[in-house]
Protein backbone atom coordinates (compact mmCIF):
# COMPACT_ATOMS: atom_id res chain seq x y z
CA UNK A 1 0.00 0.00 0.00
CA UNK A 2 1.26 3.73 -0.94
CA UNK A 3 2.25 5.37 2.10
CA UNK A 4 1.04 8.50 3.33
CA UNK A 5 4.46 10.19 2.04
CA UNK A 6 4.26 8.95 -1.51
CA UNK A 7 0.90 9.73 -1.51
CA UNK A 8 1.78 13.63 -0.90
CA UNK A 9 4.98 13.39 -3.08
CA UNK A 10 2.87 12.42 -6.38
CA UNK A 11 0.06 15.01 -5.73
CA UNK A 12 2.57 17.81 -5.53
CA UNK A 13 3.54 16.89 -8.45
CA UNK A 14 1.17 16.47 -9.93
CA UNK A 15 0.08 19.78 -8.69
CA UNK A 16 3.39 21.11 -10.01
CA UNK A 17 2.52 20.06 -13.61
CA UNK A 18 -0.91 21.57 -13.76
CA UNK A 19 0.05 24.69 -12.26
CA UNK A 20 2.96 25.11 -14.95
CA UNK A 21 0.61 24.73 -17.59
CA UNK A 22 -2.33 27.32 -16.51
CA UNK A 23 1.36 29.64 -16.56
CA UNK A 24 1.74 28.85 -19.96
CA UNK A 25 -1.88 29.15 -20.98
CA UNK A 26 -2.09 32.01 -19.08
CA UNK A 27 0.31 34.40 -22.05
CA UNK A 28 -2.21 35.21 -24.37
CA UNK A 29 -1.05 36.08 -28.42
CA UNK A 30 -1.50 39.78 -28.59
CA UNK A 31 -3.88 41.00 -30.77
CA UNK A 32 -3.13 42.67 -33.77
CA UNK A 33 -4.79 45.59 -36.32
CA UNK A 34 -4.02 44.90 -40.38
CA UNK A 35 -0.48 46.20 -41.13
CA UNK A 36 -2.52 49.00 -43.48
CA UNK A 37 -4.55 50.60 -40.36
CA UNK A 38 -3.89 54.17 -40.19
CA UNK A 39 -2.19 55.86 -36.93
CA UNK A 40 -2.92 59.03 -35.72
CA UNK A 41 -0.52 60.66 -33.96
CA UNK A 42 -1.51 63.35 -30.93
CA UNK A 43 0.78 65.04 -28.75
CA UNK A 44 -0.89 68.01 -28.34
CA UNK A 45 2.09 70.47 -28.70
CA UNK A 46 0.43 72.55 -31.98
CA UNK A 47 -3.45 72.47 -31.15
CA UNK A 48 -5.94 72.55 -28.49
CA UNK A 49 -8.77 70.16 -28.05
CA UNK A 50 -11.53 72.30 -29.63
CA UNK A 51 -12.73 69.94 -32.05
CA UNK A 52 -12.83 67.18 -29.07
CA UNK A 53 -16.11 66.73 -26.96
CA UNK A 54 -15.54 67.34 -22.77
CA UNK A 55 -17.78 64.95 -21.33
CA UNK A 56 -17.14 65.92 -17.60
CA UNK A 57 -14.30 67.64 -16.34
CA UNK A 58 -11.93 70.47 -17.00
CA UNK A 59 -9.36 69.32 -19.61
CA UNK A 60 -6.46 71.88 -21.10
CA UNK A 61 -3.53 72.47 -22.86
CA UNK A 62 -0.29 73.33 -20.59
CA UNK A 63 3.11 73.65 -20.59
CA UNK A 64 5.28 71.82 -18.32
CA UNK A 65 8.88 71.14 -17.58
CA UNK A 66 8.93 67.46 -18.17
CA UNK A 67 6.40 67.14 -21.04
CA UNK A 68 6.85 62.82 -22.26
CA UNK A 69 7.66 64.82 -25.97
CA UNK A 70 7.68 68.40 -26.12
CA UNK A 71 6.32 70.97 -23.48
CA UNK A 72 2.72 70.43 -23.89
CA UNK A 73 0.56 68.17 -22.53
CA UNK A 74 -3.04 67.88 -21.51
CA UNK A 75 -4.43 68.17 -18.31
CA UNK A 76 -7.45 66.83 -15.97
CA UNK A 77 -7.75 69.36 -13.13
CA UNK A 78 -11.56 69.14 -12.34
CA UNK A 79 -11.83 67.52 -8.38
CA UNK A 80 -15.48 67.46 -8.04
CA UNK A 81 -16.66 64.68 -10.34
CA UNK A 82 -17.14 61.10 -9.92
CA UNK A 83 -15.55 60.63 -13.40
CA UNK A 84 -14.17 63.28 -15.80
CA UNK A 85 -13.76 62.22 -19.52
CA UNK A 86 -13.26 63.42 -22.93
CA UNK A 87 -13.32 61.69 -26.19
CA UNK A 88 -11.58 62.32 -30.02
CA UNK A 89 -13.48 62.66 -32.66
CA UNK A 90 -13.75 59.53 -35.49
CA UNK A 91 -15.58 56.56 -34.18
CA UNK A 92 -13.52 53.13 -34.43
CA UNK A 93 -14.84 49.27 -34.02
CA UNK A 94 -11.06 47.90 -33.69
CA UNK A 95 -8.51 50.02 -32.60
CA UNK A 96 -5.37 50.28 -30.59
CA UNK A 97 -4.69 53.43 -28.27
CA UNK A 98 -1.53 54.29 -25.99
CA UNK A 99 -0.85 57.13 -24.29
CA UNK A 100 1.74 58.45 -21.34
CA UNK A 101 -0.04 59.47 -18.15
CA UNK A 102 1.41 61.26 -15.25
CA UNK A 103 -0.49 60.92 -12.21
CA UNK A 104 0.20 64.72 -10.54
CA UNK A 105 -2.10 64.78 -7.30
CA UNK A 106 -4.99 62.94 -5.41
CA UNK A 107 -6.34 62.22 -2.24
CA UNK A 108 -9.11 60.11 -3.05
CA UNK A 109 -7.47 58.75 -6.66
CA UNK A 110 -4.58 59.44 -8.78
CA UNK A 111 -5.87 57.72 -11.97
CA UNK A 112 -5.67 57.75 -16.01
CA UNK A 113 -7.05 55.69 -18.40
CA UNK A 114 -8.06 55.20 -21.49
CA UNK A 115 -11.76 55.29 -23.01
CA UNK A 116 -12.71 53.20 -26.31
CA UNK A 117 -16.33 52.61 -27.81
CA UNK A 118 -17.74 55.27 -26.03
CA UNK A 119 -21.37 56.33 -27.34
CA UNK A 120 -24.57 57.43 -25.68
CA UNK A 121 -22.47 57.86 -22.38
CA UNK A 122 -21.57 53.82 -22.45
CA UNK A 123 -17.84 52.48 -22.85
CA UNK A 124 -14.93 51.02 -22.04
CA UNK A 125 -11.70 52.32 -19.75
CA UNK A 126 -8.72 50.63 -18.91
CA UNK A 127 -7.06 52.74 -15.78
CA UNK A 128 -4.29 52.47 -13.51
CA UNK A 129 -3.93 54.11 -9.94
CA UNK A 130 -1.14 55.90 -8.43
CA UNK A 131 -2.88 54.67 -4.69
CA UNK A 132 -3.63 51.20 -5.76
CA UNK A 133 -1.55 48.32 -6.66
CA UNK A 134 -3.77 46.86 -9.60
CA UNK A 135 -4.39 48.00 -13.03
CA UNK A 136 -8.25 47.44 -14.19
CA UNK A 137 -10.43 47.21 -17.29
CA UNK A 138 -14.40 48.77 -16.65
CA UNK A 139 -17.03 49.01 -18.59
CA UNK A 140 -19.36 52.29 -18.19
CA UNK A 141 -23.12 52.29 -18.60
CA UNK A 142 -25.01 54.18 -15.92
CA UNK A 143 -22.46 52.83 -13.55
CA UNK A 144 -19.15 51.54 -13.53
CA UNK A 145 -18.44 47.67 -13.44
CA UNK A 146 -15.27 46.00 -13.24
CA UNK A 147 -14.31 42.93 -15.49
CA UNK A 148 -10.89 42.20 -15.42
CA UNK A 149 -8.13 43.09 -13.09
CA UNK A 150 -4.22 42.65 -12.42
CA UNK A 151 -2.36 43.06 -8.95
CA UNK A 152 1.03 45.72 -9.74
CA UNK A 153 3.34 47.38 -8.50
CA UNK A 154 1.74 50.94 -7.42
CA UNK A 155 2.25 53.15 -10.46
CA UNK A 156 4.70 56.08 -8.98
CA UNK A 157 3.55 59.90 -8.22
CA UNK A 158 4.66 62.18 -10.52
CA UNK A 159 6.20 60.20 -12.68
CA UNK A 160 5.01 59.25 -16.52
CA UNK A 161 3.78 56.19 -17.19
CA UNK A 162 2.77 54.25 -20.51
CA UNK A 163 -1.34 52.85 -21.08
CA UNK A 164 -2.41 51.31 -23.91
CA UNK A 165 -5.78 49.27 -24.97
CA UNK A 166 -6.11 47.53 -27.78
CA UNK A 167 -9.93 46.09 -28.88
CA UNK A 168 -10.05 43.54 -31.41
CA UNK A 169 -13.93 42.45 -32.08
CA UNK A 170 -15.10 41.74 -28.44
CA UNK A 171 -11.33 40.55 -27.54
CA UNK A 172 -9.72 43.39 -25.39
CA UNK A 173 -6.02 43.66 -24.24
CA UNK A 174 -4.26 46.03 -22.24
CA UNK A 175 -1.02 47.12 -21.36
CA UNK A 176 0.62 49.14 -18.13
CA UNK A 177 4.09 50.18 -18.53
CA UNK A 178 5.10 48.00 -21.59
CA UNK A 179 3.16 44.80 -19.75
CA UNK A 180 0.57 42.98 -21.04
CA UNK A 181 -1.84 42.33 -18.07
CA UNK A 182 -5.59 42.45 -18.79
CA UNK A 183 -6.87 39.65 -21.30
CA UNK A 184 -10.74 40.37 -21.98
CA UNK A 185 -13.50 38.81 -24.10
CA UNK A 186 -16.52 41.69 -23.74
CA UNK A 187 -19.09 42.23 -26.56
CA UNK A 188 -21.48 44.75 -25.11
CA UNK A 189 -20.22 47.12 -26.87
CA UNK A 190 -19.05 47.45 -30.62
CA UNK A 191 -18.03 50.56 -31.66
CA UNK A 192 -17.16 54.64 -30.88
CA UNK A 193 -14.99 57.03 -29.96
CA UNK A 194 -11.34 57.04 -28.30
CA UNK A 195 -10.81 59.42 -25.12
CA UNK A 196 -9.39 60.01 -21.92
CA UNK A 197 -10.59 59.75 -18.04
CA UNK A 198 -9.83 60.06 -14.60
CA UNK A 199 -11.32 59.34 -11.35
CA UNK A 200 -12.75 62.10 -8.31
CA UNK A 201 -10.23 64.50 -7.29
CA UNK A 202 -7.35 63.31 -9.69
CA UNK A 203 -5.38 65.79 -10.94
CA UNK A 204 -3.54 64.28 -14.38
CA UNK A 205 -1.28 65.15 -17.29
CA UNK A 206 -1.58 62.91 -20.58
CA UNK A 207 0.63 63.37 -23.53
CA UNK A 208 2.11 61.09 -26.80
CA UNK A 209 -1.73 59.69 -27.70
CA UNK A 210 -1.59 57.37 -30.58
CA UNK A 211 -4.68 56.34 -32.14
CA UNK A 212 -4.33 53.13 -34.83
CA UNK A 213 -7.98 52.28 -36.41
CA UNK A 214 -9.54 52.96 -39.85
CA UNK A 215 -12.75 55.64 -38.39
CA UNK A 216 -15.98 54.14 -39.61
CA UNK A 217 -17.83 55.61 -42.77
CA UNK A 218 -19.18 59.19 -42.30
CA UNK A 219 -16.60 59.73 -38.96
CA UNK A 220 -13.54 62.13 -38.76
CA UNK A 221 -10.51 60.73 -37.28
CA UNK A 222 -8.29 63.42 -34.76
CA UNK A 223 -6.25 65.43 -36.43
CA UNK A 224 -2.73 64.87 -36.29
CA UNK A 225 -1.29 66.98 -33.95
CA UNK A 226 1.89 66.21 -34.00
CA UNK A 227 2.38 68.59 -37.60
CA UNK A 228 4.65 71.62 -37.60
CA UNK A 229 3.57 74.40 -35.78
CA UNK A 230 3.55 76.42 -38.82
CA UNK A 231 0.77 74.35 -40.67
CA UNK A 232 -1.53 75.09 -37.43
CA UNK A 233 -1.99 78.39 -35.69
CA UNK A 234 -1.39 77.82 -32.10
CA UNK A 235 -3.81 80.08 -29.73
CA UNK A 236 -1.54 82.26 -26.91
CA UNK A 237 -4.38 80.67 -24.10
CA UNK A 238 -5.96 77.41 -24.74
CA UNK A 239 -9.96 77.22 -22.71
CA UNK A 240 -11.01 75.10 -20.64
CA UNK A 241 -14.30 73.96 -19.73
CA UNK A 242 -15.51 72.48 -16.90
CA UNK A 243 -18.51 70.14 -17.04
CA UNK A 244 -20.11 68.57 -13.44
CA UNK A 245 -21.02 65.25 -13.79
CA UNK A 246 -24.55 64.42 -13.15
CA UNK A 247 -23.16 61.82 -10.61
CA UNK A 248 -21.63 63.46 -8.04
Amino acid sequence: MMCRRQWLEGMLVVLGVAGTRRTALAAPAELALPADAPVHTVNFESRGIEDWTIVAGRWAIEETADASSRRKVLVQRATRNEFNVVVAPGSYADVDVSVKFKPISGREDASGGIVVRFSDGKYYVARANALEGNFRLYTYDRGRRQIATASVKTPALGQWHALRLVAVGDHMQAWLDGALLLDHVDARFKAGRVGLWTKADSITAFDDLTIRGKTLAGQRSPRVLSASPSRWPVPTAYGATEILSKNR
